[in-house]
């Protein structure tokens, strides 16, 4: 039985069909995070599948995952062939968690932001209280609080 190959798309028409600039999906190409075939014209052709890489990468960059995270995250897909749901439910187990982490992250910090983080700056009247004589800094540098210490792991 033969196999039928998936249409191919222009740059123009993954462009359009993503919202991104043609631009920026040369510029993913350099990075790696998308793969092109060449017309016998050297015009760049896109597999259909590339729709949803060119989607997560926008999502992902959204919410803030760099394109060095993406691309470790899209070395778990085949590069010789359009990826399964399978393959992109194991991909996606891995950048829920990693959501997750940044949901709890962000609603601490949206929390903490009126109080003391134990950043050491002392210029609340709660940081008297929570961080007296700065001695979050005992735990290490930056926002400690902020960063998962408590008062009570102080020496």
């Amino acid at each position: 039985m033969r196999k039928v190959k998936e249409p191919q798309l222009t740059i123009g028409d993954l462009s359009e069909r993503t919202g991104v600039a043609t631009s920026a999906i040369r510029f993913y190409e350099t990075k790696g995070l998308l793969t092109s075939t060449r017309s016998s014209g050297g015009q760049r052709r896109y597999a259909r599948s590339d729709i949803r890489r060119v989607s997560f990468i926008l999502i992902a960059q959204r919410l803030g995952f760099t394109l060095h995270s993406i691309l470790e995250s899209f070395r778990s897909l085949p590069d010789s062939r359009t990826p399964t749901k399978r393959n992109w439910e194991r991909l996606s187990q891995d950048f829920r968690l990693q959501i997750e982490e940044r949901i709890l992250g962000l609603t601490d910090l949206r929390d903490r932001l009126t109080s003391c983080i134990g950043c050491g700056c002392l210029s609340l009247k709660s940081c008297q209280i929570y961080n007296s004589n700065d001695r979050a800094q005992d735990l290490g540098e930056g926002p400690r609080y902020l960063l998962g210490d408590s008062p009570s792991d102080l020496p």
